[in-house]
Order: structure tokens, then sequence, then C-alpha cells
């Protein structure tokens, strides 16, 4: 990453810290956006808890979601469990079939209002692409690693943990990233459930025809996405360096 995209990244981190814990110092830029006194900064709850909210729900389920997936993707990569790829593809399927909202819609009668019917529909979204870049970095695995391995006496499940794992792991985390990306934006609908998240925000907005509210929440997790973004694909950059693959294997 080029000295001024470093340059521009820092600089969007310090403006969404400054946003989220003093809003009130950007009122004069949504002020213009607003109409019959309407107020031009959020007011309803902080920005802050809101944030740090949406954040604890696309993490916890990204986790499930990478836990789930991963251990799929070993299990159908072994002779034993290579059968039930195709079954394995058609439920992580599952998630990316329904609309976000229709998940939802099943979720909530089922385990009620709040976060955990947004949790079900994130973790459910989160599956296919950490499970396919499971397969993906797998299957890359060097065969002459793996005979190199088994040559110095280690037996499945240390060729999976010390040999395989670490070299699929740039791939992995590309998916994880992916995962996360996706779970960033789909957990504003999570707040038409009383979930609490950044889509208070973008909802108060639409109810009150406040289009100040409607950026504020937007921007917030475009800057928060590009961030998480940036800093997953450096942290699978130093894995594939570390590893000595060639960088564009994981962009």
């Amino acid at each position: 990453m080029s000295a001024r995209a470093l340059t521009f990244r820092a600089a969007a981190l310090i403006l969404l810290v400054a946003f989220i814990t003093a809003p009130q110092l950007f009122a004069f830029v949504f002020k213009p956006l607003t109409v019959n006194d309407a107020p031009a900064i959020y007011n309803h709850g902080s920005l802050l808890a809101l944030t740090l909210s949406h954040l604890r729900t696309v993490f916890l389920a990204t986790l499930a979601s990478t836990v789930l997936a991963v251990g799929l993707g070993i299990f159908v990569t072994r002779p034993s469990g290579s059968e039930f790829l195709p079954l394995s593809r058609s439920l992580v399927n599952i998630g990316q079939t329904f609309p976000p909202v229709a998940v939802l819609a099943i979720a909530v009668p089922l385990v009620g209002f709040g976060e955990k019917p947004t949790f079900i529909a994130l973790f459910l979204y989160g599956l296919l692409p950490i499970f396919e870049n499971t397969l993906a970095g797998l299957s890359e695995v060097p065969p002459q690693a793996l005979e190199a391995a088994k040559g110095m006496g280690m037996n499945a499940r240390q060729r999976l943990l010390q040999v395989e794992l670490p070299l699929a792991l740039p791939v992995i985390l590309a998916g994880i990233r992916l995962s996360v990306i996706i779970g960033l934006g789909t957990a504003t609908i999570g707040s038409t459930v009383a979930a609490k998240g950044l889509g208070e925000v973008i909802i108060a907005g639409l109810q009150s025809n406040n289009v100040a509210f409607v950026l504020q929440g937007g921007l917030v997790v475009a800057l928060l996405a590009v961030l998480i973004h940036d800093g997953m694909g450096i942290a699978e950059r130093a894995v594939a360096k570390r590893l000595g693959r060639p960088v564009d294997e994981v962009a």
C-alpha cells in the first residue's frame, strides 16, 4: 500500500473515531441537509454505542460462521468426508438463497426480536465465502509439502495443523474478510427487528425524512467496511509473505 493510501486510511480512521465520539462537532456539515429545524445529528442514542453494538453482532456472527465453515471445509477435504461435499455446498448456500429480510421474518417467531434474528441472518450469509475459500486454500496445498511432512513422520492431524492450515490461512482469511464486509452491510437491516446497530440511524432518517441521519448511518458503515477490509487485507498479505506466497494470490 502506498504512502498516500496509508495517509488516506489514517485520516479516515481519525475522522470516524472523532465523529462517533463527538458527533456534535460535525453538525455544521449536516445542517444544510435538514428541513424544518430538524436535528442535524442523530439524537436518539449514542453513535458510539450503536457502532460498538453493530460491530459486536458482526464479529460474533462471523466467528460462528468461521468455526462451522472451516470445520466443514476440513471435513469434506478428508477422504472420509469427501462424499459429503455436494451436501455441504447446498447447506452453506442456504444463506445466499434467502434474502436477509426473509431470514429475519422466519427467525423472529422462533427467537424473538433483538440481536438473535440478526445474528442468525449474518451467520447464514457468512458461511459461503469462508467455506469456499477454505476448500480453495486446502486444495492448493502443494502435494510435495504433504509428502515431505508424511516422510518426516507426521500423522494426519499433525499434517493438517502444521502444514495444511498454515499454508491455506491467507486464502481462508480472504474468505473471512469477505464475510465481515457482507455482514457489516447486512447488519443494518437488523434494526427492523429491534437489534441495536447503525441501522437505527438510517431507519430513523427514513421515518422522519431526515437525509442527515441516513447519510450519517451510511457513512459510518461505509468507513468501517473500508477500514476493516484494508486492515484484514494487510494481515492476509503479511501471512502470505511470511509463507513465501505471491501476494496477488490473496489480494
